[in-house]
């Protein structure tokens, strides 16, 4: 009883784009079981999913008129994910501010600060989703490591693997230099 979802097709897209008001409420609907799988597989908790598909539908209702080629709204979806999932990850691993009494960093330590922060939150995206979700859980989020496993439905055996392999990969990640992409001017 597994309901196969299409995406919208390139004519209810058209009158979307149009801003024919029933046609777009039909692409996001039906752009919407989509977005939350997607969502699901990148995120680190249900809850940050629910939030990035969220954010992702609302922007799709919104700038759906930008979109250049009715047929390239899946992977502009995904795109939008991707990206909402990655500033929810760059929110939860930004560092708390610097006390009133710290000495301020100069612009160029802050942009350095900035590069290696997404830097980071690249790699912590690129890891499969079953070790994200508990690095993030773990690490990022604090819980403690029973609480990590009982919500994943995991022994605490699986969820310390996951978590090993999470931060070697994350460690070797880092450990090679960044690509000139990577470097912004």
């Amino acid at each position: 009883m597994n309901r196969r979802f299409t995406w919208p097709d390139a004519r209810l897209i058209r009158a979307a784009q149009d801003g024919d008001l029933t046609s777009l409420t039909t692409v996001v609907m039906e752009s919407q079981p989509h977005v939350r799988k997607f969502a699901r597989s990148l995120c680190a908790s249900p809850q940050d999913a629910e939030d990035a598909a969220q954010e992702a539908l609302i922007i799709l209702y919104r700038k759906i008129g930008t979109l250049r080629a009715t047929g390239a709204l899946a992977s502009w979806m995904f795109r939008i994910v991707r990206n909402e999932c990655l500033r929810q990850l760059r929110t939860l691993a930004s560092p708390v501010r610097a006390a009133p009494d710290a000495p301020e960093s100069s612009a160029e330590d802050a942009v350095l600060h900035r590069l290696e922060a997404e830097r980071i939150a690249a790699a912590v995206g690129a890891l499969p989703r079953d070790q994200r979700q508990v690095l993030i859980m773990r690490d990022v989020q604090g819980l403690p490591g029973r609480a990590v496993a009982q919500a994943l439905g995991l022994s605490t055996a699986a969820m310390k693997s996951r978590l090993h392999r999470a931060r070697a990969a994350l460690r070797d990640a880092l450990e090679q230099p960044p690509s000139e992409g990577d470097l912004r001017s």
